[in-house]
């Protein structure tokens, strides 16, 4: 146990909540910037199983927030190189590496036997999928978000309200590290609070970080943050539905433009959001409305005025980003 000892030497944690690290099963998704120091801390500190879910590879434009890759590891599966570190920092930490992207059709399976679920994923579609499943599945969730030079990182589901109980309305935007910027220190932050809140829950640290988020504002170097145990869960919520599970007479609409992306199916009506409303299209009794876009943002925002004029199931479809193509040397077409 000397690898160990200086942890162990808590009064918090003691050879109990070492063994509780040691037993743990933990599901990450994401590995870029805010999963570079949960791996790391996580693993330094011994949980016993780790599963690793990206989709990506590593490009250049990473490495200056995600610290667990080097030059040398771009046009590398992520989830292979996180693990391959991990697996260096700790032998006894056993890693599997799942390249694919959460979605809500495999959302359940990849949180199968999982103790807890971080989402370091950087979309906004994922973390109310994941939210959704932890809830459904009775898990906790240690969810995290970042743009530009702030973020946050809270605790939910389980014991505690979901993240759909404390961001039940449409955000303004579902910006990204790509789109909106971000310095990396904040990143790692924000992975810092979520590794210590992963690691308080687990070895079962008093008091629990659940139901409280942790606000890092890095313009002005203040911390903030609230609690949110009371908070109700949403009588009605759009859910995501993956693009595998849409039905042949599902009223399915694309919200992208033309110069964007060719129809999610040919059927499909390609509308914008300003569309719905008292005088738009509805579908006819008995359907479903699938609403698709990029992030999902845009299909909430239909949703939510579709459903003042209709009652029928609204759901929401994040189509992402098309997959980027890579060139030998590893470079992003």
């Amino acid at each position: 146990m000397n690898r160990y000892a200086r942890q162990i030497a808590l009064p918090e944690m003691r050879p109990e909540g070492q063994d509780r690290l040691r037993n743990a099963r933990v599901v990450i998704v994401g590995a870029g910037g805010l999963a570079a120091p949960v791996l790391q801390y996580l693993g330094g500190a011994g949980v016993g199983r780790i599963r690793i879910v990206d989709p990506d590879r590593v490009e250049v434009a990473n490495l200056h927030r995600q610290t667990l890759f080097r030059e040398a590891d771009v046009g590398s599966p992520k989830a292979e190189v996180a693990a391959a570190a991990l697996r260096a920092l700790n032998r006894d930490c056993r890693v599997e590496p799942v390249i694919a992207a959460l979605d809500p059709a495999n959302a359940d399976t990849l949180c199968k036997d999982a103790d807890l679920v971080l989402d370091c994923a950087d979309s906004f579609a994922v973390s109310y999928i994941l939210s959704d499943t932890c809830r459904a599945k009775g898990l906790t969730l240690v969810s995290a978000s970042v743009i530009g030079l702030g973020g946050y990182a809270g605790a939910f589901c389980g014991d505690a309200p979901s993240l759909r109980a404390v961001f039940p309305d449409l955000p303004r935007s579902a910006g990204s590290c790509a789109e909106d910027g971000v310095l990396g220190p904040v990143v790692g932050v924000i992975g810092a609070l979520q590794a210590q809140m992963a690691l308080a829950l687990i070895a079962g640290i008093a008091p629990s970080p659940l139901g409280s988020i942790v606000t890092f504002d890095g313009s002005n170097l203040r911390f903030g943050g609230f609690a949110f145990t009371g908070a109700p869960e949403p009588a009605q919520a759009p859910r995501f539905l993956a693009v595998s599970d849409i039905r042949e007479n599902d009223f399915v609409v694309d919200l992208r433009s033309a110069d964007e992306a060719p129809l999610v199916r040919p059927s499909a009506h390609r509308l914008p959001v300003t569309a719905f409303g008292p005088d738009g299209p509805s579908p006819d009794t008995g359907h479903r409305a699938v609403l698709c876009c990029r992030s999902g943002l845009r299909a909430w925002a239909a949703a939510e005025r579709l459903s003042r004029v209709w009652e029928g199931p609204i759901f929401l479809v994040a189509l992402g980003d098309p997959p980027p193509r890579y060139t030998p040397d590893g470079e992003n077409e």
